[in-house]
């Protein structure tokens, strides 16, 4: 065997090491069963390869074992622009809005996603394994989210999902800045949308009946309307007032289209309407500030909305201001403390959001034959005093660790 080939057999052989490890948590939260007394979690070259009691799991020999107080799936943000809004507050670093047109589905966010942003590493260290992430609100139509892991510093190695959603957003928030300029009003808003799906409709008609070698010159803002009207991609649509969301729900049903919607300061106004339609809702993030469209927000929401059996996750958002973003786990403690039961709340974090993604195959419970994403923690990670003291992503520790045992 050649030097070369030998050095690259061991560095093959230790990347395989990396991946592969046991860890014992005092307590252990599945997300897909009740929480496990003294469990174990082996991962194996990257993937969960058995959960359960540490009596009952047989640990493979030379695995080596890390102990912690609290372990959790990996935590997955439903909807952020980590990423694209950088931590610095500066305008090289925040490409979540385009604001040249109102309207532009063909963004991709992967195109602008920066992996090595300090602001990544940030809300990693806290347990966020996976970011739904992209362009923000603030544009009728402000581009396409992806599924990413925060480990990513090359964003098409740790992709789940390269297109998740085409955003859009309802209310003053996409109003035009200029006066005179389109949309100023929530009617031209919708009417706005409506053409964009018609348009979207004629497109595909003229490439149903387009000879051969004559079809229409291709159109990626169309293309991108096609896959939200043939529900390839839900339509994720940032709206608060209870008016917006009625608009939105009504949009829908005449385009039998696949929407989510993201905020719902005033939700709670419209749950029959939600449930109904049956709209999951990425919840605005609960300690946000409550001006403007948000006025009515109430700390209540999510635990409403799990009564009335809505899906909703929980979320970062995009905060105007320094840091540029919320931190998950916080905003889904603050709702435990208002209604929210724990384990529906880690839910919210975990399993849900992965589901309403398309991902609960790969992320979202600890269970066998999924991604070894784990977050770690020295006690109840609801806590204020409480840390995350390790976080894992497929078998490798990739923050903290040093606090471990």
């Amino acid at each position: 065997m050649s030097r070369l080939a030998l050095i690259l057999c061991l560095a093959f052989s230790a990347a395989l090491q990396a991946q592969s490890l046991a860890l014992r948590a005092e307590t252990l939260h599945t997300a897909a069963g009740p929480a496990i007394a003294d469990g174990v979690v082996v991962i194996q070259n990257g993937k969960i390869t058995a959960v359960g009691k540490a009596s009952d799991v047989k640990v493979p020999s030379g695995l080596t074992v890390k102990r912690v107080k609290v372990a959790i799936p990996g935590i997955v943000d439903g909807r952020s622009t980590v990423g694209l809004s950088g931590l610095l507050n500066q305008p090289h670093d925040q490409e979540q809005l385009e604001g040249s047109a109102p309207m532009q589905p063909e963004l991709r966010a992967m195109d602008a996603f920066n992996g090595r942003d300090p602001l990544v590493g940030y809300v990693r260290s806290l347990g966020v394994t996976t970011l739904h992430t992209g362009h923000g609100p603030g544009a009728l139509i402000s581009g396409q989210t992806f599924v990413v892991k925060t480990d990513a510093t090359e964003v098409t190695r740790g992709v789940l999902k390269p297109q998740a959603m085409v955003a859009a957003t309802l209310g003053d928030g996409a109003r035009a800045r200029e006066a005179g300029k389109s949309p100023g009003t929530r009617a031209k808003q919708i009417a706005m949308l409506r053409g964009e799906l018609v348009a979207a409709q004629e497109y595909v008609k003229k490439l149903k009946d387009a000879e051969k070698g004559k079809e229409p010159a291709r159109d990626l803002r169309k293309e991108a309307m096609v896959q939200v009207l043939r529900r390839e991609l839900p339509l994720l649509v940032t709206a608060h007032r209870a008016q917006d969301i009625l608009s939105l729900l009504r949009l829908a049903k005449e385009f039998d289209l696949d929407i989510v919607l993201d905020g719902g300061a005033e939700a709670y106004l419209v749950l029959d309407e939600l449930k109904a339609a049956r709209v999951p809702v990425m919840l605005h993030p609960t300690m946000s500030r409550a001006f403007g469209e948000m006025e009515n927000l109430s700390l209540e929401t999510a635990a409403k909305l799990q009564a009335a059996g809505i899906p909703f996750s929980f979320q970062s958002g995009f905060e105007g201001y320094v840091p540029k973003t919320r931190v998950v786990l916080w905003e889904a403690a603050l709702a435990a403390a208002n209604g929210l039961a724990f384990d529906d709340a880690l839910k919210a974090l975990t399993l849900v959001p992965a589901k309403l993604l398309g991902i609960a195959d790969r992320v979202g419970s600890l269970e066998a034959g999924k991604d070894g994403d784990v977050a770690l923690f020295d006690g109840d990670p609801f806590e204020y005093t409480t840390h995350c003291v390790g976080t894992v992503i497929n078998g490798v520790l990739v923050s903290g660790g040093e606090e471990t045992r």
